[in-house]
C-alpha cells in the first residue's frame, strides 16, 4: 500500500496528465462561441439545436470544473498533509482524492482521431433465430440506458423488427461528448446464455448478436462519392409507424457499388430526409472503411469482421445457471448482470481503452 506522500505524488501526476489532455484555451473559445449562439433568440425556435448546444456547453464546463476542483483540492490537501501527516481524516481525504483523480484521467485515453465525435451504433442479430433477435433488442435497450446515464441522446435511424419478437437489426445515432471514443470498445460479437422465454421446456439457450460502431465524421473531411457508384432504392417502411410511414415509399436504401456498402434509413418524415441521413451514414461508413484499411492489424477492426457465432465473442452475458458478465479481452467481470443490462458498461469500456490504446 502506498504511503500518503506517494499517493499525493500520484495525484499530481494524474492531474498533470489530465491538464495535458485538455486544451483549456480551445474549450474556453468553444464556450464563448456557444454562449453567443445561445444569446440568439432565433435559436430557441429549434428546440433540438438548442438542446444540443446546452448539452455541449454542460460537457465543456464540466471538464474545466473537474480540473479546477481537482487542482484546488490537491493543493489544499498537500498543505494539510505537511501540517498533519498522521491525521486519519487527512489521509482518508487524500485516498478519496486519488480515486477522483484516477477516474478523471481516463479522459486521456480518448486520443484517437475521431474519439470526440458522435457515433452510429449498429446491432445485428446473429445465430439463434428468435432468441437472437430478442437479444439484439436487449442490447439496444442496454446501450440506450448507457446513453441516458451519460446524458447523451440516441436517435433510431433504421430498424428491422424480428418476425416473432425482437430486432433483426437497428441503427442508432448516439450524440454526446466522446461518444465514438466510448463506444468503439463495443465492436464485436456479444453472447447471451439464459433460460429461453421462447422455449416451453425452459431449456438453456445461447444467442449471439454483433455490434459495430462508426464515427459521425465532420463534414469538412473529404470523402468523395460519385453518383454513378450509387444505387438508390425506395420502399415502404417495415417498422411501426403512422399512415405516412406505412403507405408511402419514403424509406431509402443506398448501395455503394464499389465497396458493396449498403445503408438504409426509414425513420425520418420524408424520402428526402431519409436519403440525406442515409448519405451521412454512408460517408461515415466509407471513412471508417478507409481507416480499417490503414489499421487492419488493430483488434477492433478484426472484431468487427468476425462471424456472429460461437467462439468469436468479445463479451459473455451469462444469466443461467449463474449471473456473470465477462469481457474476454480484458477479463473484467461483473456478477450483477441486471446492472450491466441496465447500462452499467463504463468499467468494460475503460478497461478496454486502458489495455488497447
Amino acid at each position: 500500500m502506498l504511503a500518503p506522500n506517494e499517493i499525493l505524488s500520484q495525484i499530481e501526476n494524474d492531474i498533470t496528465a489530465l491538464r495535458g489532455a485538455i486544451n483549456h484555451e480551445q474549450i474556453q473559445a468553444d464556450l464563448d462561441n456557444i454562449n453567443k449562439k445561445l444569446a440568439d433568440e432565433n435559436l430557441w425556435n429549434d428546440a433540438d439545436s438548442a438542446r444540443k448546444l446546452l448539452q455541449k456547453k454542460s460537457s465543456l464546463e464540466k471538464q474545466l470544473t473537474d480540473l479546477n476542483s481537482l487542482t484546488t483540492d490537491f493543493q489544499n490537501l498537500n498543505e494539510l498533509y505537511q501540517m498533519a501527516p498522521t491525521d486519519p481524516d487527512v489521509i482518508s481525504a487524500i485516498e478519496s482524492l486519488a480515486e477522483r483523480a484516477n477516474a478523471a484521467k481516463f479522459i486521456t485515453l480518448f486520443n484517437g482521431p475521431n474519439d470526440k465525435n458522435d457515433a452510429f451504433l449498429f446491432i445485428q442479430a446473429g445465430a439463434g433465430g428468435t432468441e437472437a433477435m430478442d437479444w439484439a433488442q436487449m442490447l439496444a435497450r442496454m446501450y440506450s440506458r448507457w446513453v441516458e446515464r451519460h446524458g447523451f441522446s440516441a436517435t433510431v435511424i433504421d430498424e428491422h423488427p424480428g418476425d416473432v419478437a425482437g430486432l433483426k437489426s437497428i441503427t442508432l445515432k448516439i450524440e454526446g461528448d466522446k461518444a465514438y471514443g466510448w463506444l468503439k470498445s463495443e465492436i464485436g460479437v456479444h453472447r447471451l446464455v439464459r433460460i429461453s422465454p421462447f422455449n416451453a421446456n425452459g431449456k438453456r439457450q445461447t444467442s449471439f448478436a454483433s455490434v459495430d460502431v462508426w464515427p459521425d465524421i465532420d463534414d469538412s473531411i473529404e470523402i468523395e462519392i460519385n453518383e454513378k457508384d450509387l444505387r438508390i432504392d425506395t420502399y415502404r417502411s417495415s417498422g411501426a409507424g403512422g399512415q405516412h410511414v406505412n403507405k408511402t415509399d419514403s424509406a431509402v436504401r443506398i448501395t455503394h457499388i464499389p465497396t458493396n456498402t449498403v445503408v438504409t434509413c426509414q425513420n425520418e418524415r420524408s424520402q428526402f430526409q431519409n436519403k440525406d441521413m442515409a448519405m451521412k451514414i454512408l460517408r461515415s461508413r466509407l471513412y471508417e472503411l478507409e481507416l480499417k484499411k490503414r489499421e487492419a492489424a488493430e483488434a477492433e477492426s478484426k472484431a468487427a469482421q468476425k462471424k456472429i457465432e460461437w467462439g468469436s465473442q468479445i463479451r459473455n452475458y451469462v444469466l443461467y445457471p449463474y449471473q456473470l458478465v465477462k469481457d474476454v479481452r480484458t477479463n473484467i467481470e461483473k456478477t450483477d448482470s441486471n446492472a450491466v443490462l441496465d447500462g452499467d458498461l463504463d468499467d468494460f469500456m475503460l478497461g478496454y481503452l486502458q489495455q488497447y490504446t
